[in-house]
């Protein structure tokens, strides 16, 4: 039975109307419910996040399928059919494999190699076969699809790389230290992509932190949210005394990092690197300070291109993953066509082998005298023959198989010997 993949991504819809046809875990359950219980569509996966919404599907029919399922979806979250229908892509069979493989491994996401989609995959499919909408086609295929995802991770370095400002940040902090565990960090400020930048430094070991800020209360906050301690404003330039990293986003208009405030407290860390992350606009650090022994500063700037510097190799990699997905593609399609053919070489020995036994009684009946050594050569010339007329129909048949064309043989191959379709 045809499989099938419908839906819409970053690639062909607004952000405007993904919002609206994203679908929360209890209405996918209802939606997966409604869609199998017609009986249009067999087995059923649904992905839903903020770049994509798709339906995974084994379907007799998988047009009129697609248009029963994204009808449903719109009727669920009150889209009009006409605005989604336009906009829907599918994919059939052997190009709904190589689409799941790839969405799986993040080749086809919005950045290339982020690790959440296979995630997300990966709840979709928990959520399905819990509403028992995953089958002998859908199951397979998708233990393969993460399968496929793990071998992209090991064996290319498609995720390695930063792609992230806060993540370049920390890319660049490894580079400046042997090792990230308990350098101590400062955020100065309290914007988003600063305490973004602190988080990914403490996942890598880093630690104490403390935190300065012009409102107390704010300081406060952040500090909780990281584990770390607030410090009053006025202690700013104590606290670059004792730390290794400092990471700025106050959105002042004037650096409040001054050269001079650095060379005082340099004065006494005896050569021990301090590493600034500005990730402010206008900055929060004085041009300059990176001229001091020991003091490194990075503004947004900088972090861009390492950014950008990561994407391009991001995509060199991706081409490497796009190969090893085209080759395990290519074998599950192969495994997936003999699994086809397979009962129809199971009938055709069966059917063989009950005309040889039968054969074979009917002469040994004649030769009810012959001894144990005639018997024996008779059983083995029988099987001989049967061996070779089957020789060269199941080799044809499997190699129909994987060049696409076994359905022709199939058909001839049960007309000609008379089997039973199982």
């Amino acid at each position: 039975m045809p499989l099938f993949v419908a839906g819409l991504s970053h690639r062909n819809a607004p952000v405007e109307l993904r919002e609206r046809l994203a679908v929360e875990e209890d209405k996918l359950r209802e939606l997966l419910r409604d869609v199998t219980a017609t009986g249009t569509v067999e087995e059923a996966l649904i992905l839903s996040t903020c770049n994509r919404v798709e339906v995974y599907g084994v379907a007799p029919a998988p047009g009129e399928a697609r248009a029963l399922a994204f009808r449903h979806l719109c009727q669920h979250r009150g889209v009009s059919p006409a605005l989604v229908e336009p906009l829907l892509y599918t994919h059939l069979e052997e190009d709904a494999i190589r689409h799941a493989f790839r969405v799986a491994s993040s080749l086809d996401s919005m950045m290339i190699g982020e690790p959440q989609i296979l995630g997300q995959v990966k709840e979709a499919f928990a959520l399905a076969q819990a509403c028992a909408t995953i089958g002998p086609s859908l199951h397979p295929l998708f233990t393969q699809a993460f399968a496929v995802a793990k071998r992209v991770r090991n064996e290319t370095e498609i995720a390695r790389h930063a792609v992230s400002v806060a993540f370049a940040a920390v890319e660049l902090a490894k580079k400046i230290f042997a090792g990230l565990a308990r350098k101590a960090v400062l955020l100065v400020g309290a914007g988003k992509m600063g305490e973004l930048a602190a988080r990914h430094l403490v996942e890598q070991g880093a630690f104490p932190v403390y935190v300065v800020n012009r409102t107390w209360a704010r300081a406060q906050e952040m500090a909780r949210a990281l584990s770390g301690t607030a410090l009053p404003w006025d202690e700013l330039e104590t606290a670059l005394a004792g730390v290794d990293i400092v990471i700025t986003s106050t959105g002042a208009a004037e650096p409040v990092i001054t050269r001079a405030a650095v060379q005082r407290v340099t004065n006494g860390r005896r050569a021990r690197p301090l590493f600034f992350i500005d990730i402010a606009v206008p900055r929060d650090v004085e041009a300059g300070v990176d001229s001091l022994g020991g003091v490194y500063r990075y503004d947004i700037d900088d972090l861009k291109q390492v950014v950008d510097a990561n994407i391009r190799e991001r995509h060199r990699e991706a081409h490497r993953a796009e190969a090893l997905v085209e080759r395990e593609a290519g074998k599950f399609v192969a495994r997936l066509r003999d699994v086809e053919v397979i009962p129809t070489i199971v009938s055709l020995r069966e059917r063989l082998e009950e005309i040889r036994l039968g054969e074979l009684r009917k002469a040994l009946a004649r030769l009810a005298d012959a001894p144990p050594e005639t018997r024996q050569a008779l059983e083995a010339l029988s099987s001989a023959i049967v061996n070779k007329i089957l020789h060269a129909p199941i080799t044809k048949l499997r190699e129909s198989s994987r060049a696409g064309a076994h359905r022709t043989w199939l058909e001839l191959v049960h007309e000609l010997f008379g089997l039973t379709r199982k």
